[in-house]
């Protein structure tokens, strides 16, 4: 006898809390699955208390995160679906190499180390971080206009951009991000590393947003194309019309509804 998922776990990403995934969690919970969305260490306060207060983030690292998602989902009895947004998809692609989930989803994720790709536009939306070595020992805010040009690029009125800004908007940790940069420059795996060749991950699907300036497709298109191990079932989808928050642009329901439809579709059974 096999169990489906009945756990769905979101992982948000940089600039972000849980509060991120709020519509998304309200919708997944009325059909009846349990949502988990953990918070990185340390952020596990409200955005205005982060935004008063960012020190948590300075000492952030990616292992950390990474050892405190797998202990959240070691924690769930059947394999959940892995659901991660941004740095979350990167998050999510580490947690399924490590043979947890029973099928993952990324949105408009960050890369994985070895993907090279580098669009101009995702240079620009990261350079208020990357700009200066020292934001390595820094938590690093965007302004409203670095926010709208990164995340509410196209599909968000004035307004709704700046409501999505107040409500959800924090700094990022400076030395992870430098850190991702420098991965690629670095001798053997680092912290977002994953073994495109194994075998053995649960089912992974990258949904891109046509119009996102941070994580453009040709970011997801480069990582999906990277994995290669036999047997295992990697896909691509781009959205037309969409920016890198289209977690929350009109017309998230369908994404959210297609992203739990294709995990339940390809994901792992379970030994009951």
């Amino acid at each position: 006898m096999t169990t489906s998922p009945d756990t769905i776990v979101l992982v948000h990403g940089f600039w972000m809390t849980p509060r991120s995934w709020e519509d998304w969690k309200s919708r997944y919970e009325a059909q009846g699955y349990r949502v988990l969305t953990p918070a990185y260490p340390g952020l596990e306060v409200e955005v205005e208390s982060l935004n008063a207060d960012p020190s948590p983030l300075v000492s952030l690292t990616a292992q950390s995160v990474v050892e405190h998602l797998e202990a959240v989902v070691k924690e769930v009895e059947t394999p959940p679906i892995i659901i991660g947004h941004s740095a979350g998809g990167a998050f999510t692609q580490v947690l399924l190499d490590h043979g947890l989930g029973a099928a993952g989803v990324a949105l408009n994720s960050a890369p994985t180390e070895g993907v090279r790709t580098i669009p101009l536009s995702q240079v620009r939306s990261t350079f208020p971080v990357l700009r200066s070595p020292a934001n390595r020992h820094k938590a690093v805010p965007l302004t409203f206009e670095q926010f709208q040009y990164a995340f509410t690029n196209v599909g968000f009125t004035p307004e709704q951009a700046r409501r999505v800004y107040e409500r959800y908007a924090i700094p990022a940790s400076g030395g992870i991000l430098w850190n991702s940069v420098l991965a690629n420059f670095q001798p053997g795996p680092q912290d977002i590393w994953v073994d495109y060749a194994n075998a053995g991950r649960a089912p992974l699907l990258f949904l891109s947003g046509e119009e996102d300036h941070i994580m453009p497709p040709s970011v997801q298109r480069s990582n999906a194309g990277k994995y290669h191990g036999e047997g295992t079932v990697t896909e691509h989808e781009t959205y037309p019309g969409k920016a890198h928050l289209m977690t929350s642009q009109e017309g998230w329901e369908e994404i959210a509804d297609h992203a739990l439809e294709w995990a339940l579709a390809h994901a792992r059974p379970a030994a009951d």
